[in-house]
């Protein structure tokens, strides 16, 4: 007999097949509620962000990376993409 382990093949995991829904952030508004009430087409909602800041990314309310917005070139020209620049550390949250 031979003394060396053959490893076991590990088993995949069923959860690594299954999708999730990840929210980006691109800023946020507080306008007064007199004021939204009066919005119409075309209005403008100022947010607290500017284009080149970075936006944040969440798993249901749970912050788990920042990136930075791209516009994608080729075949999907004009589909908006984001270019992670930090991940969470879930347990110390980012810092």
């Amino acid at each position: 007999m031979n003394d060396t382990q053959i490893p076991k093949t590990e088993k995949p995991n069923p959860f690594e097949s299954v999708p999730i829904e990840v929210t980006v952030s691109v800023g946020r508004a507080r306008p007064l509620i007199r004021d939204l009430l009066t919005m119409g087409e075309n209005a403008v909602l100022t947010l607290d962000k500017r284009i080149e800041d970075p936006v944040d990314l969440y798993v249901g309310d749970q912050l788990v990376a920042r990136g930075l917005l791209e516009e994608m070139d080729g075949d999907q020209a004009g589909q908006l993409a984001v270019r992670l620049t930090e991940i969470a550390d879930l347990q110390n949250g980012i810092g």
